[in-house]
């Protein structure tokens, strides 16, 4: 017997690793290309998407985002978005968290300030225009993007505030899904590669 409830699962997807990603550097804005283990990663979220079908399916303009759905399948349904784009950085675009940490210590992205980039509420509020987009949608819906917005996305699903993105790691190609269990909004499945 099917889930009904399914039927209106997001699919969270994030991107294949770029240069950055593997070395840590906070990549908001900067248009980046998967690298070779990148490619690789996207076309095994393919593999784990392997006839599902999707209503609608959501991407960053971004190359590394649009890379990764083209490659897992879905660049014939893709449907860009601005408002699934990473996190601005601002000024910290490009640094690493403990290059950071030498003038601002102990800082996250979570529990500080990113100067001249977005703050965790302008991350929110876009994430929220998407949670009601996809709410609205009869069937489940893929979403290609990074990894600190999709945190904050889900954080928003499980009606949290956006710093509880924090609890929520995900890796460079991996897939999770969100969904209902009884009428609640929740985690179905999380950072996972198979």
């Amino acid at each position: 017997m099917t889930d009904p409830e399914a039927e209106h699962d997001v699919w969270v997807l994030r991107h294949g690793a770029t240069e950055w990603s593997v070395s840590g550097r906070h990549t908001g804005r900067t248009d980046l290309p998967l690298t070779d283990d990148g490619r690789a990663q996207a076309r095994a979220v393919g593999q784990i998407l392997t006839g599902q079908r999707f209503a609608r399916v959501l991407v960053i303009p971004l190359a590394r985002a649009r890379e990764t759905c083209t490659l897992a399948g879905y660049a014939d349904q893709a449907e860009l978005t601005d408002d699934l784009r990473e996190f601005d950085y601002g000024d910290l675009e490009g640094l690493t968290t403990p290059q950071i940490r030498e003038t601002v210590p102990g800082w996250t992205v979570w529990t500080h300030p990113c100067p001249g980039g977005e703050t965790l509420a302008d991350v929110g509020a876009r994430v929220d225009r998407v949670i009601a987009t996809v709410r609205a949608v009869d069937g489940p819906v893929a979403l290609f993007a990074h990894g600190h917005v999709l945190r904050i996305l889900t954080a928003r699903w499980c009606e949290l505030d956006p710093i509880e993105g924090r609890r929520f790691p995900l890796d460079t190609g991996t897939v999770g899904i969100l969904g209902y269990e009884h009428g609640f909004p929740g985690v179905r499945r999380w950072n996972s590669t198979g």
